[in-house]
């Protein structure tokens, strides 16, 4: 059998890494209004919360099984040693979102019950937010493997590392919450929001700090990545910097629209920045993406059909969030 003409297996990477930072943004937001939702002062700031993602919160999830279904069928090698190595992690994160999708639904027809689902809501989105970002910081720290397969324990992945880096998601996310907030909201909802965002900025910055001090001492490899010589790698950290300046900038300036996108730019260039720093390996420390792959008959076969999904999944979010655009009020939702 003659060899393909070209690899598929960086085109795919690129995809499912696009999967991800889209279920990062699209629902870190709606994570984050769970997360901030108990600390609101009233239920009446609730229901604009919860008003403010109802029109769009599942179906930003889509995002997430784009991004699975592809790094199963693209990377088979990824799903075997993940989930034995984060069986516990991913059942966390994936009871949190059952939780809060059940939580989400129940809230609007329940009266005596509505503080229960208020809770469920909260620690739901709070505990899937934590499992994300213990999963990443799991993924930095590699795993055990002899032969391709995991050979670490079920709790392997839970370290002090991991748990800082699950803080600093929950913590990020409740940022990207709070000014998705501000743009959505205003009143005195809008001025609560505005409050957070300084506090939330400043603990984001500093978690983020220490997660930086602490990945060369769990992965080598980083450290060498990011010191072997002068290398445009630290643009990342710059840029991610000046986002940050740029959210406290446009907060001071009372800003509406604008604390939100730069706190997505916050989000994309550190996302990079993880990404640079483990090139190309896929399963850390032993595993690229090119022994990850699958066949290349099989990521040809299923990009195919990716053609026709991810171009029609873009154009219907981008739909739904220009016909849901605008304020927000507690009571006008889509129940």
């Amino acid at each position: 059998m003659s060899e393909p003409v070209f690899d598929l297996t960086y085109i795919w990477a690129g995809i499912i890494a696009f999967g991800v930072i889209m279920y990062v943004l699209m629902d870190g937001f709606d994570l984050g209004q769970g997360i901030l939702f108990m600390f609101a002062p009233s239920d009446h700031d609730r229901d604009i919360m919860m008003n403010s993602v109802a029109p769009v919160w599942d179906g930003n999830e889509t995002w997430l099984v784009l991004g699975g279904a592809g790094l199963l069928a693209a990377f088979p090698l990824v799903y075997s040693i993940f989930l034995p190595a984060l069986y516990i992690g991913v059942f966390l994160l994936l009871a949190g979102l059952i939780f809060r999708g059940v939580a989400f639904e129940f809230r609007f027809k329940a009266h005596s019950s509505r503080y229960l689902w208020n809770w469920s809501f909260a620690i739901g989105s709070t505990v899937a937010a934590f499992a994300q970002g213990a999963v990443v910081g799991a993924y930095i720290q590699g795993f055990e493997t002899e032969n391709m397969r995991y050979v670490g324990g079920a709790l392997d992945w839970l370290t002090p590392f991991t748990v800082l880096t699950g803080i600093g998601l929950v913590a990020g996310y409740a940022l990207l919450g709070a000014t998705w907030l501000i743009m959505k909201s205003e009143g005195s909802t809008q001025e609560w929001a505005y409050k957070l965002v300084k506090p939330l900025l400043a603990a984001v910055l500093v978690i983020f700090f220490a997660i930086s001090i602490g990945t060369p001492f769990v992965d080598a490899f980083v450290a060498d990545r990011w010191f072997d010589g002068i290398s445009a790698i630290w643009l990342l950290p710059i840029l991610g910097l000046a986002s940050a300046f740029w959210i406290y900038r446009s907060v001071s300036q009372r800003r509406e629209g604008t604390p939100f996108i730069a706190t997505m730019a916050l989000f994309v260039f550190t996302y990079l920045g993880l990404l640079a720093s483990k090139w190309p390996y896929v399963v850390p420390p032993n595993y690229t993406l090119a022994d990850a792959a699958s066949a290349h008959e099989s990521q040809l076969f299923l990009l195919i059909g990716l053609l026709f999904v991810i171009p029609i999944v873009l154009v219907y979010t981008a739909w739904t969030y220009w016909v849901f655009r605008g304020k927000v009020k507690a009571d006008q939702g889509y129940h």
